[in-house]
């Protein structure tokens, strides 16, 4: 497709990801909005004079070409929202971008992708936590998304390579710098079986305004992120907010009260913003994901098989049948009194054929 125009409709100040679809679904196609009169332009909510004169004159279109050639000459991948590789998590995201610059090797809609996040100051707890989940998720054909930042971010990249994960940083500026600099040997090796994706065009500086963006994206990507540890404000909190806004799982590993970085995991647990989490299987029972190829199959006929009884069938059948229930439900289909219902659970827990989620609701674990 001719990328001149979706990469020019993106250069027009004032033009939001909102407002270039609302273009888009208007005109038919982005060389449709250029072509369009005044008149037209004016129609749209949002446009004005000033904007309608944008697009009409012949700045945005040079910047456009020269974008391209910028492309062409690093063998960058623009990914359109209308087109089939844009990712497919990110575009159900209301606010998700128009366009995205990529470099690498791995799909951004491998059917399981994490996003860890955490601080930028990681203790040796945080680091040791970050490389034990990122060991533990090897078996499961995982793509690993973080921000190629200072602490857990450079900590889950360099773990995902060393472990042989595709791992994707997604950046707050053009693919023609890396930041911090420190990590331009990191983002090298990245790019082997992972990738660097951003929003930003050529020549975007690593401003602070863009960082927030930056983490809609690493939200929208992913089927669940992970907080490794997190201050009481910061990066982190708010890509867990965004995921939550985007109705995406969100784990978070608990920490000391008296630890400043516990702080941010530790109320998003009490808040149930997060789901609790204390090593990878808990991250891969919750998501229900199965071992990918020949383990799969190798641990699979190394589970023993184990009966229920016929109150536990029975609360597995209707677990099963609404794929997650709170336990009012459960307690009114069955019509069993609070106290058996509790003690089912509890069994059916304890064998490992469900697990418990924030609001007193339950799943059945993969496995089952």
């Amino acid at each position: 497709m001719n990328l001149l125009y979706p990469i020019a409709l993106t250069k027009i100040k004032g033009v939001g990801p909102v407002l270039a679809r609302s273009l888009l679904s208007y005109f038919g196609s982005a060389e449709a909005v250029f072509s369009a009169s005044g008149a037209q332009l004016k129609s749209i909510p949002g446009i004005g004079a000033q904007l309608s004169a944008s697009i009409h004159g012949s700045a945005v279109l040079a910047a456009a070409e020269a974008e391209l050639r910028f492309i062409e000459q690093h063998g960058i991948q623009v990914l359109f929202y209308e087109s089939a590789d844009y990712p497919k998590r990110l575009k159900d995201c209301f606010d998700a971008p128009l366009l995205l610059y990529y470099k690498g090797a791995t799909k951004l809609n491998n059917p399981r992708i994490i996003s860890v996040v955490g601080a930028r100051n990681a203790t040796e707890y945080g680091k040791f936590i970050c490389t034990e989940l990122i060991r533990e998720l090897v078996p499961y054909d995982v793509v690993v998304v973080s921000g190629l930042a200072y602490g857990i971010d450079s900590y889950a990249h360099r773990n995902a390579v060393a472990h042989g994960i595709p791992t994707v940083g997604v950046m707050g500026h053009g693919l023609d710098r890396v930041y911090p600099a420190s990590n331009r040997e990191l983002a090298a090796k990245m790019l082997d079986s992972g990738g660097l994706l951003t929003e930003f065009p050529s020549g975007t500086r690593p401003d602070k305004q863009h960082f927030p963006m930056r983490n809609r994206i690493i939200a929208g990507l992913a089927d669940v992120t992970v907080v490794v540890e997190a201050a009481s404000r910061g990066g982190a909190l708010i890509t867990a907010e965004l995921a939550n806004g985007y109705h995406r799982d969100v784990c978070a590993f608990p920490g000391s009260i008296r630890q400043e970085f516990s702080a941010g995991c530790n109320y998003l647990i009490k808040t149930n913003r997060a789901h609790l989490i204390s090593n990878g299987k808990d991250l891969v029972n919750l998501m229900n994901w199965t071992p990918a190829g020949p383990l799969r199959q190798t641990l699979q006929q190394a589970v023993l098989p184990f009966s229920l009884s016929d109150t536990e069938q029975a609360l597995h059948d209707v677990i099963n049948q609404l794929g997650q229930a709170r336990i009012e439900e459960l307690a009114s289909r069955l019509m069993w009194p609070q106290s058996k219902l509790a003690m089912v659970l509890l069994e059916l827990e304890m064998k490992g054929v469900i697990c418990a989620l924030p609001g007193n609701s339950y799943r059945l674990l993969s496995s089952h």
